[in-house]
């Protein structure tokens, strides 16, 4: 498509402004309480975080720049006015609170996956922030920033990766600590061929826990691979 022939609203300084982008694609939201909704995916290079469960490794290096004008380009050649944001960590890259911006103001709906180690304080309100809280059983519970947590909104949402029942126990400590629950939606994730969906599903009804149950339906689609 024509540069031309996209109709944005922006000044040209901010057409101009650059990140460093791993991908692009086109797929099924397979995690929040979007999934299902057909979405495009930008997905920025970098992350300052290293969870042992890590499934987009590639994203810690590769990548190209590109423009503001560039981006908008790609997402524009489909229909879906939903917008994911993510990594890597997305917040690594200072531009990306720009682009955030500029997502928004051009009619998108737009979700932020961020690890929560980075202050999101200055994210667009009009974002849906998805915070993943690092379990113990990621490695990188120490990086938890949880002042992040006094910048939530009731769209925004807050994921844990369960990998055990250490991990379970532990989050429901900090979702109770914190009265997570009456703040934002919940997400527990059993990690990926780590822990049975069933197992989570389990300790959730038997405490009443009141948060949602989420699997990777894109990997349940087609696998685990790129560009889904």
């Amino acid at each position: 498509m024509p540069a031309s022939s996209v109709q944005v609203k922006a000044s040209q300084s901010v057409l101009a402004k650059t990140l460093i982008i791993n991908e692009i694609f086109y797929s099924i939201q397979g995690e929040s309480t979007k999934t299902g909704l057909p979405t495009s995916f930008i997905r920025l290079t970098g992350c300052p975080l290293r969870c042992r469960y890590c499934d987009t490794e590639y994203a810690f290096h590769e990548g190209k720049k590109m423009s503001f004008g560039e981006i908008m380009q790609a997402i524009s050649a489909v229909s879906s006015r939903h917008v994911t944001v993510t990594g890597g960590e997305p917040l690594a890259q200072s531009n990306c609170l720009d682009l955030l911006t500029f997502l928004c103001d051009n009619h998108y709906h737009v979700s932020l996956e961020t690890g929560g180690a980075i202050n999101v304080a200055q994210v667009d309100k009009r974002v849906v922030k998805i915070l993943d809280l690092k379990t113990p059983g990621s490695g990188e519970v120490e990086k938890n920033l949880f002042e992040n947590l006094q910048h939530l909104h009731n769209h925004d949402q807050v994921k844990f990766v369960i990998c055990d029942e250490k991990d379970y126990t532990w989050s429901k400590q900090i979702i109770r600590k914190h009265a997570l629950a009456e703040k934002t939606e919940i997400l527990l994730s059993p990690s990926y061929r780590q822990l049975p969906a069933t197992d989570l599903a389990d300790w959730i009804l038997t405490d009443h826990l009141p948060v949602r149950l989420q699997i990777q339906l894109h990997k349940h689609l087609w696998g685990d691979k790129r560009g889904v």
